[in-house]
């Protein structure tokens, strides 16, 4: 049976869907209490790049996912856990005074027959709550096919031809000019030597197909409103974002996918033309870093941490605008931060039964896997496996063995 369940997946794929993607762009419109969804548009873009046989999403990380169904039925045909922007301005203080809306976008596999396509969201209680359920025809004639921007790609890693069974990383640049295009192709280069340079990647280079689309942005750099520095730039990141410095993001979601649309990708990636200290990122939506940083290479890997295999930040001071960002009486979704609700689903089995839990921070444990009080942003309630990690700080510059696996298991579930 379990020999037959790849074939049985592919074969649930050819029957359903063809090998292009379904983009959904839609807004999310709210505040800290409410959430409302509403369809902007559906995109027809000319690459699938996911797994043909990884359909069905069973970790479901993050506390948005999207679901394709065979319509009038309960018949799971694709899923996808993932985060964005919206969730996190939701926890800061200003949504406690304004509404806004933020656009957002998650692909399928494009259908060949008609499907429904649901969106949902997790509430504070861990909840799945319906937000938006679309029935979409593959003929309908509303449904825009992407344009092809004629723009140069950049082939700076591929370790497979097959953009099915690999993880397809596109690199955008952001504040480079036509001028600094050479420039964005060293810095995608650096990209690639810094990820294969760090454990689990650097078992994994035969995994990973690396295009960089030459985009280029009118003005070099990036805004810096804290410095009233502003610059027309393709994307328009900026700094500052939710009134935190070294967070370097964009609410211009359209543009972002419209750039990565041009090749396969199963993540998105924006290299920034910068030396100041920041960016971001979020699983499956994006991740940003400066590129002329002294600390690049390890920006590059904590970021890509939170975008691609969704692990949480272990440190615990007050250097966020978020409020509160994790409910304590449930178990977190991402795998290496638990609030002991069910540590049996996280890290409990690669640890040495004689550790207590919870673990001191004292020497005595400093190399060793424990259950440290002290993540997610929260000095109580929360706990880590490590006394340290590129989760945490930079002064190790290497993952702790809990978010290896983790690392390990989304390169699996893309390339298997």
């Amino acid at each position: 049976m379990l020999i037959l369940l790849p074939t049985f997946a592919w074969a649930q794929f050819e029957e359903w869907f063809e090998p292009a993607s379904l983009r959904v762009d839609y807004t999310l419109t709210g505040n800290d209490k409410t959430t409302a969804f509403a369809l902007k548009e559906l995109i027809k873009e000319p690459f699938w790049s996911g797994s043909k046989t990884n359909l069905i999403d069973n970790l479901e990380f993050g506390n948005y996912i999207v679901k394709v169904y065979e319509p009038g039925t309960d018949h799971l045909l694709f899923s996808k856990g993932y985060q964005n922007l919206y969730g996190e301005w939701q926890t800061t203080e200003e949504a406690t005074k304004v509404t806004k809306t933020f656009d957002e976008s998650v692909i399928v596999p494009f259908p060949k027959k008609q499907v429904e396509v649901v969106l949902y969201r997790k509430d504070w209680e861990g909840r799945l709550i319906e937000g938006m359920r679309l029935t979409v025809k593959p003929d309908d004639y509303f449904i825009r096919t992407a344009d092809n921007l004629g723009l140069p790609v950049y082939d700076a890693w591929i370790g497979n031809k097959d953009i099915t069974k690999a993880v397809d990383i596109v690199i955008l640049p952001e504040g480079y000019t036509q001028a600094e295009m050479g420039k964005f192709v060293k810095d995608c280069d650096f990209f690639v030597q810094s990820l294969f340079s760090y454990a689990p990647y650097d078992r994994y280079r035969t995994s990973f197909n690396v295009r960089g689309v030459m985009a280029p942005s009118q003005e070099s750099g990036c805004t810096e409103p804290g410095d009233h520095i502003y610059r027309n730039t393709v994307m328009r990141f900026s700094y500052w974002t939710f009134d935190s410095e070294r967070y370097c993001m964009s609410t211009d979601n359209r543009d972002i996918r419209d750039l990565a649309g041009q090749v396969p990708y199963d993540q998105i990636y924006i290299l920034i033309n910068s030396k100041k200290y920041g960016g971001g990122g979020i699983y499956n939506f994006y991740c940003s870093s400066a590129a002329g940083n002294s600390y690049s290479s390890d920006i590059f890997i904590h970021e890509f941490g939170h975008g691609f295999a969704g692990l949480a930040d272990e440190y615990y001071d007050d250097s966020t605008s978020y409020g509160d960002f994790y409910n304590n009486d449930i178990e977190p979704w991402e795998p290496n931060i638990t609030t002991l609700v069910d540590f049996d689903a996280k890290w409990k089995d690669m640890m040495d039964k004689k550790t207590p839990i919870p673990t001191p921070r004292v020497k005595k444990y400093d190399h060793i896997i424990g259950v440290f009080e002290g993540g997610g942003y929260e000095a109580e309630g929360i706990y880590s496996p490590h006394t340290d990690c590129l989760m945490k700080t930079f002064n190790g510059h290497e993952f702790c063995p809990v978010c290896q696996r983790a690392i390990e298991r989304m390169i699996l579930y893309y390339s298997e």
